[in-house]
């Protein structure tokens, strides 16, 4: 008796597991295509408002222009857009670079010797807890050279989440993992480069992400309180000067450009991080749901 029953609670048991995998497929697919339509969707309908809203208060194109207005002068001006952008970018892209280098080369000091730590590191808290704006004039009065200013204003907002979050990193290492690399004699430069830095390299590169945007909003906030100008200067110049024009069309295409830049710094990074992690690391593992 108990052996007939067997056969089709097994068969039952196998089309319940066949249908829960079914059921996860199709909430997975359904997760993926979400991810992608429904920012969309709100981005289309979030434009559509814009433009009612300026049609129905009948609003003058210098206080607020309809989203074909912008769109065309983006389309327009695309030529001396599109050059402030790379302007901006270069300062973005060089920021980023030198707070790589220096905030990893730093977190490297702090892991090797706590007293280096424990005397630099109040000093990267006090430039990241200052703004910009307060500490532009001192820079201006000792660097004469423009893209210097920019390039050290930029490197300052950017630089201390890449400090933090490796420090961070270094020292979040297992420490039964410290502890096997000392009972078989590995040296303290071995341990970081085998241990320390594999490890830490979450932490970096979430570090990394929050940097790339505000490296270029470093440049832009910079070129804004260095008052930039001329025709090899970047969108924020373009910004303050369609402001004082009252081109309120050019001024919005900037900004569009400016934040469509942001966005794309933050995916490019984000994939960076995906295709580094996403073998061996929790947070970039597909989860079972």
């Amino acid at each position: 008796m108990s052996s007939t029953e067997a056969t089709p609670q097994g068969g039952d048991l196998t089309v319940m597991v066949d249908a829960e995998e079914a059921r996860r497929a199709r909430q997975r697919k359904l997760e993926k295509t979400g991810k992608w339509v429904l920012p969309i969707l709100i981005m289309v309908l979030a434009i559509v408002m814009w433009d009612r809203i300026c049609v129905w208060n009948e609003i003058p194109r210098y206080i607020l222009p309809r989203p074909g207005e912008v769109l065309a002068t983006l389309i327009a001006d695309s030529g001396l857009l599109f050059s402030s952008l790379v302007t901006t970018l270069k300062i973005t892209f060089l920021s980023l670079a030198l707070a790589v280098i220096g905030g990893v080369g730093l977190s490297v000091l702090f892991t090797q010797s706590k007293w280096i730590e424990m005397s630099f590191f109040p000093f990267a808290v006090v430039l990241q807890v200052t703004p910009i704006v307060a500490i532009f004039p001192l820079i201006n009065i000792y660097v004469d050279n423009q893209t210097a200013k920019l390039l050290l204003c930029a490197w300052i907002v950017a630089f201390f989440p890449i400090l933090s979050n490796t420090t961070l990193g270094l020292n979040s290492v297992d420490r039964n993992l410290l502890d096997l690399f000392k009972l078989n004699g590995a040296s303290r430069w071995q341990t970081l480069w085998h241990l320390r830095l594999p490890a830490s390299m979450p932490y970096f590169l979430g570090g990394l992400k929050i940097a790339g945007g505000l490296s270029l909003i470093g440049a832009v906030v910079a070129e804004f309180v260095a008052g930039a100008s001329g025709q090899s200067s970047g969108l924020a110049s373009r910004i303050i000067e369609a402001g004082y024009r009252l081109n309120a069309p050019r001024l919005f295409a900037a900004l569009i450009l400016i934040s469509f830049t942001g966005i794309l710094i933050f995916l490019v990074l984000s994939w960076f991080a995906n295709r580094i992690l996403h073998r061996w690391h929790e947070s970039a593992l597909k989860q079972e749901h």
